[in-house]
């Protein structure tokens, strides 16, 4: 072990920075839409008084926040979904590209590219929903590569035995970026500064384009190119990593892949859980500013407090698995089916329980912070099981099921818009948490029942025995007839001593 501050070290700061960077660029939309099309109340409003929510005492209903464009919820569903549409399209291409190109470029493009694109998010509404929807688009393209960058520069740097602390380290940063997309950018937008909401997408933007100076300059691909690593330090990681420079890549078993029920129940927890993921995600503000009229100057904190309890929920159901399997108190499957199942069934449990807290914001927000919160165990389950059933296609098999999830972007805020369809009642948003509730339910029973952590037998495909190059086929085909009749022998495996001189040869 070496000890002290070294290049890993730096790098794992860096993308942990890189990686909260990228979730305020991704979710600052989630908390600036409120603000952008305003929480106000038409005067003929024809909704059942019964199903709404009265606004506090100190807010006029007549005089609510005028926003800047005029948006219904299905615009606004497609507005926040865009994103998604490009992230869905790239997420499997960034491990090929980090591959050929270096995870240090790939990940660090993922960053700073559409942190730069965000600069220009209010000039775009301005000109058009159509302009921004392309924006968004086109910030989930270059967003789709860096996980899997992130990946690939992991597992050069860091030794299997360390990989448990630094992923965990390096991947909370998601949860971090969140909780200050909502906190600060609901500070933001109720200020001032830089026009109000427009300050979101440029005090975020700018942060991830001035995080790409010390990326650039400081890490490197591998820690053999870094100029400034200690000898201690490269011999150490190197000795321990199971990392091999320039691997030959094995071609995907497609077949075997998508016939096999381990993974399909992936894919379908994927799917639920994303659901599930996003619809808080980019909801959860719209919901508690028109449903349960919170303060807007409080709506970002109070937005951001699930995902304060469901990174302490992560930080914390890790560390007592991780006590529970080392001591051999309880196997890694156990920990896969319990970690998921703590997640989803409390968090499904609690999306019922919010389709009846009715105007009570104060039990809402403990309720959805149950909901939210829960979900934090699921990083210990179905998160990790790819590893556990293909370790040499445990990249690949993420790309996918990261692809079916990233799709659930789109389709989560475009759904919930269809049900509201400019209705913000109680009964319209029962039924988006019934859905996510059902989606909750079922996905995670099918992982519970089809998921193993056992390696797959397609994990390792039988190479195909070859005896000799395809050219040196052709020349004896081609050549005398004793050459003919020594290829034919050798086809057969007659001539077993010219055989093994083939064998050894193609060795």
């Amino acid at each position: 072990m070496v000890n002290g501050w070294g290049a890993r070290h730096t790098l794992g700061l860096l993308m942990f920075l890189g990686l909260s960077l990228a979730y305020m660029v991704r979710f600052n939309l989630s908390i600036a839409i409120v603000a952008m099309v305003g929480t106000r109340t038409e005067a003929n409003d024809t909704r059942d008084q019964s199903d709404v929510c009265p606004a506090s005492n100190s807010v006029d209903d007549d005089n609510y926040v005028e926003g800047d464009f005029d948006w219904d919820e299905q615009t606004q569903g497609l507005i926040l979904g865009a994103f998604f549409w490009g992230y869905t399209a790239t997420n499997f291409a960034g491990g090929r590209a980090a591959e050929y190109l270096g995870g240090r470029l790939v990940f660090g493009l993922g960053i700073v590219v559409p942190s730069a694109l965000g600069l220009f998010s209010a000039l775009c509404a301005s000109v058009s929903k159509e302009f921004f929807i392309v924006l968004r688009v086109l910030q989930g393209m270059a967003q789709g590569v860096f996980f899997p960058a992130a990946h690939s520069m992991l597992a050069a740097w860091v030794p299997p035995h360390e990989r448990g602390s630094y992923n965990s380290f390096v991947f909370s940063g998601k949860s971090l970026g969140t909780i200050l997309a909502m906190s600060l950018g609901g500070w933001l937008c109720n200020t001032d500064f830089l026009g109000g909401w427009p300050s979101v997408f440029y005090v975020f933007g700018g942060l991830g384009v001035v995080w790409g100076l010390p990326w650039f300059l400081v890490t490197h691909n591998l820690p053999e190119q870094h100029p400034s690593i200690t000898s201690e330090e490269l011999t150490y990681i190197i000795t321990h990593r199971t990392y091999v420079s320039h691997r030959k890549v094995l071609p995907l078993p497609f077949r075997e892949i998508f016939t096999s029920p381990p993974f399909l129940c992936l894919l379908v927890m994927s799917l639920g859980f994303s659901f599930v993921s996003y619809t808080f995600l980019t909801e959860l503000p719209t919901y508690f500013s028109n449903i349960q009229h919170f303060d807007f100057s409080n709506n970002g904190v109070n937005s951001a407090m699930p995902y304060v309890i469901q990174l302490v929920t992560s930080v914390g159901w890790g560390a007592l698995v991780s006590v529970l399997s080392t001591r051999n108190l309880i196997s890694v499957a156990v920990v896969r089916k319990l970690s998921t199942g703590i997640g989803m069934y409390v968090s499904g449990a609690a999306l019922v329980a919010m389709m009846w807290v009715n105007c009570n914001s104060g039990v809402a927000m403990a309720v959805m912070c149950v909901a939210v919160g829960a979900l934090g165990t699921s990083s210990s389950g179905f998160s990790a099981s790819e590893q556990d059933i293909a370790p040499n296609f445990a990249g690949s098999l993420k790309g996918i099921t990261n692809t079916i999830g990233a799709a659930t972007g789109f389709l989560a805020p475009a759904i919930t818009g269809a049900i509201i369809n400019d209705n913000q009642t109680l009964s319209a948003w029962r039924a988006v948490f019934g859905l996510s509730a059902c989606l909750a339910f079922t996905c995670c029973t099918v992982y519970i029942l089809l998921s193993t952590d056992k390696v797959q037998p397609w994990n390792n495909p039988k190479p195909k025995k070859i005896f000799f190059p395809l050219g040196d086929l052709f020349f004896y085909v081609t050549a005398s007839r004793w050459r003919l009749g020594q290829v034919m022998r050798l086809t057969s495996g007659k001539d077993k001593t010219f055989c093994a001189s083939y064998a050894a040869r193609d060795k």
